[in-house]
């Protein structure tokens, strides 16, 4: 019995235990070897001899039976819940064709059909820009090759790559690290330069800089942001980042001060800082101004710190003249460029050329890789290199720097307009604004503005508020008129908002010409006359404003535009929430009606996430414009709206008044009745006889509501005078006559042309007989409109409805017998008191 235990517990195990099995029982699937297993026990227990025994193993057969099913259909259960439902639907099933997964990309590119189509610029990819996408799929695929065909393959690209942008940006001797992020050249530059100072570094680590805390000194000018990046990369407290001024006193207003950095330099060493590394611009991210080069180098080199420069103005070191103050660039430590933006190639790496010459702190610091497949970055680089050629590149850049010369020339015949140019022969950025001041200051003999380098003024901070916020408005009308021009709005210290434009980082790639520059010019040129105008314009339109009763001026230095005027609810109580939403529905229909009359003037509720509310937002002005006739127009608008509003109210309380006081007459009416008719006539049956022997003679007595007087009044009278149907209608009433009489085709809120130098000998005779006809057509229709002007006087209407609207509740009241109030006698009342 017990070697029969022993090899049931062996066939068991081999047969149900799967894990613990020989190879051919894993092959075979689960089920069958749970069938096999009991078909083997099933067999094992015919043959024994004992029948309890038997029994008990076909009980336990049948229970582990039932638990290997139960586990089973738990384990598909939970297969079936995680498998293909959670996962997302395009991973579903066997997967997507090629031609789904492009068609959703494409939509994704582009949007929805239900989106509205937005104006977004769109990157000109020529076929210098097909041979940058093609080498990123070439590093792919060479990544997959052999690893010394990959190293040898990967040195050949990185070594010809980095000869050629040395050469070609004259930076001789240079090592290359290419980055997708262009703060990164940077970030690895002053690991290496901490690397080279601290000699312990890599051995104590934080330790070593504790001691002698190292400092980073920036240009004010230089892109928000960059600083506080490096320092924590770096993992060094803000205190070692140090921001140098600009020149307030002499110099450019955007150039680093030279005498300024020199002292702080010799402060902090003192202080047992080390000053470890200088950031300058050869381009300001905001002006494209150029720092004094020469003089920053020496004073790095007489002080052992490292100089890095960037910019915009680096592209120029590839034409045959450049400016010295950009040519000093090549004696510096380190430079960053970024060719994808000067060249039109899109997902090119950026590149920052350094010099060094412990090629272990390189590896250390990040700025050279081991790894072959790092090197491929330089592949796209590589190939629109190639592409190009050298005719190709400096082509791209010169004519991105002759657009800029170009629009430069036409902005000086241009009155009202300040530039801010450094260097006006090899200046690739041109950063211009509208100044109402140089109509007296900036023009010379011929009547053209002058070019103010500094553009500084003697305005007040009101005024430059609202200087700003018509830049800030050119800008954005500019770049939606013109956009191949690619002008953009830029805020700047010193000058505020300024309208920059930049073909060296957008000409390549929206395919700017000089055709973009000129109808950039001749936008310009229409939208100074509404600038000029509208600002003239706003303190005049404030005064009108402040004489008219009822408006209130709201000063609202970020509207672009003649200005905010709100109506005030003219109540005697005081402001509550409910008067708030009265002025705010009066303001609202207000702005409705405006928008309503056939008019240059454009009126909103201002911005979305404006301050001001319940306003009515004013926007360009012409030279042409009415003050005085527009703010009469809002006020006397807002008058009648609220004057509707009020006799609306006020006739809902008497026809409420005038409904309870008929209801109290028809009782008393009803309680005369029955003393009049008696008892017994209230019986139902006997009531009827006395009715039929001897009826009541009662004469119709109803009632009439006047609204004019909100009394109730008897219709007797009119029963005697015999005047239903008279279908006389009420005389209209006249419109006010708030606005002048204007020309055939003439808009609203301009002024008139009689009288003025517009009407010359020939043709003032037409126009004054026009006006006269025009004066005969309204004087003949007095109840009618005026062109263009609505009829906004609808209290008859108004009035009318809510007496129907009383009349049918008066009718409603219930009444006994003959004491019903006559519909007839009411509707004739009615037509009385609208008359």
């Amino acid at each position: 019995m017990a070697d029969w235990l022993g090899r049931q517990r062996c066939q068991r195990g081999n047969g149900s235990g799967g894990a613990g099995g020989g190879s051919g029982t894993r092959d075979r699937p689960a089920a069958l070897r749970a069938r096999g297993s009991s078909r083997v026990m099933d067999i094992s227990l015919e043959k024994m001899v004992d029948p309890t025994l038997a029994e008990m193993g076909k009980n336990l057969n049948e229970a582990m039976k039932m638990l290997e099913d139960n586990q089973r259909k738990a384990e598909e259960e939970n297969e079936k819940k995680y498998a293909p439902r959670d996962i997302p639907g395009p991973l579903q099933g066997s997967g997507q064709d090629m031609v789904s997964i492009l068609q959703l990309v494409q939509n994704l590119m582009h949007g929805d059909e239900d989106e509205e189509p937005q104006c977004s610029r769109l990157q000109n990819v020529g076929e210098q820009g097909h041979m940058a996408l093609l080498g990123h799929s070439l590093a792919a695929y060479i990544s997959v090759l052999d690893r010394e065909k990959l190293r040898k393959l990967t040195t050949r690209i990185l070594s010809d790559t980095t000869l050629w942008l040395c050469r070609l940006f004259r930076y001789e001797n240079g090592s290359a690290y290419y980055h997708e992020d262009d703060r990164e050249g940077l970030l690895k530059i002053c690991r290496l330069v901490i690397h080279t100072r601290y000699e312990d570094y890599t051995v104590e680590g934080f330790n070593v800089l504790y001691n002698r805390q190292p400092v980073i000194y920036i240009s004010a000018a230089c892109r928000p942001g960059l600083g506080q990046f490096l320092c924590n990369q770096l993992g060094l407290p803000l205190s070692c980042l140090c921001r140098v001024p600009c020149n307030t006193m002499f110099g450019s207003q955007h150039q680093m001060d030279v005498a300024l950095l020199d002292r702080l330099i010799k402060d902090d060493m003192e202080n047992e800082k080390l000053p470890l590394l200088l950031v300058a611009n050869a381009g300001t991210p905001g002006a494209g101004h150029t720092d004094k080069l020469g003089r920053l180098k020496e004073l790095c080199n007489q002080h052992n710190m490292w100089l890095h420069v960037e910019g915009v103005n680096l592209a120029t070191l590839a034409l045959g003249y450049i400016s010295s103050s950009v040519l000093a660039a090549t004696k510096c430590d380190s430079m960053t460029l970024t060719l994808g933006p000067w060249l039109g190639l899109p997902a090119v790496p950026a590149v920052t050329l350094y010099r060094h010459e412990d090629p272990s702190l390189s590896l250390v610091a990040g700025l050279t890789s081991s790894q072959p497949v790092e090197k491929l970055r330089a592949l796209p680089l590589w190939l629109s290199l190639q592409y190009l050629g050298l005719d190709g590149i400096v082509e791209r850049i010169k004519r991105a720097s002759q657009l800029s010369q170009r629009l430069l020339e036409n902005l000086k015949k241009l009155d009202f307009i300040k530039t801010s140019v450094e260097d006006e022969l090899t200046s690739p950025v041109v950063v211009f604004k509208f100044s109402k001041e140089l109509s007296s200051l900036g023009t010379d003999k011929a009547g053209h503005g002058t070019v103010v380098p500094t553009m500084q003024s003697s305005t007040t901070s009101q005024e430059r508020d609202i200087c700003d916020t018509f830049n800030q408005w050119l800008g954005e009308q500019l770049a939606q008129l013109v956009p191949a021009s690619g002008v953009d709005v830029v805020e700047l210290e010193d000058e505020g908002t300024c309208v920059r434009f930049s073909p060296l980082m957008t000409s390549a790639v929206l395919g700017t010409q000089a055709d973009d520059v000129d109808q950039l010019v001749v936008c310009l040129k229409t939208q100074i006359p509404i600038l000029t105008c509208t600002i003239q314009l706003r303190e005049e339109f404030k005064e009108e404003v402040g004489r008219t009763t009822g408006l209130s001026h709201i000063e609202d230095l970020g509207w672009p535009g003649l200005g905010v005027v709100r109506y005030e609810h003219i109540i005697e109580e005081k402001i509550n929430e409910k008067s708030e939403a009265e002025v705010e529905k009066i303001n609202t229909e207000i702005l409705k009606k405006l928008n309503e009359l056939e008019s240059d003037l454009s009126f909103s509720l201002g911005p979305e996430f404006g301050r001001q509310k319940n306003c009515i937002y004013i926007g360009m002005a012409t030279e042409d414009l009415d003050i005085s006739e527009l703010v009469e127009t809002i006020a006397a608008t807002g008058r009648e709206i609220e004057e509707n509003s009020r006799l609306l109210e006020n006739m809902t309380e008497v026809v409420r008044k005038g409904i309870q006081e008929a209801q109290v007459q028809l009782q008393k009416a009803n309680e005369e009745r029955l003393l009049e008719e008696g008892v017994l006539r209230q019986i139902p049956v006997v009531g009827s006889v006395l009715n039929w022997f001897s009826p009541v003679q009662a004469s119709q007595k109803g009632r009439t509501f006047n609204l004019t007087a909100g009394s109730l009044e008897s219709t007797e009278l009119t029963y005697a005078s015999k005047v239903q149907g008279t279908g006389a209608t009420p005389p209209p009433t006249p419109l006010a006559n708030r606005t002048k009489q204007r020309l055939p085709g003439q808009k609203l809120f301009k002024r008139s042309l009689r009288g003025s130098d517009a009407f010359s000998e020939t043709s003032s005779v037409s126009h004054i007989e026009d006006l006269e006809k025009v004066e005969q057509a309204a004087s003949a229709h007095p109840g009618g409109e005026e062109q263009g002007i609505p009829n906004l006087n609808s209290t008859e209407q108004q009035t009318g409805d809510a007496l129907s609207r009383a009349t049918d509740q008066i009718e409603a009241i219930p009444r006994d017998g003959s004491q019903h109030l006559d519909n007839d006698c009411t509707q004739v009342e009615e037509q009385e008191s609208l008359r």
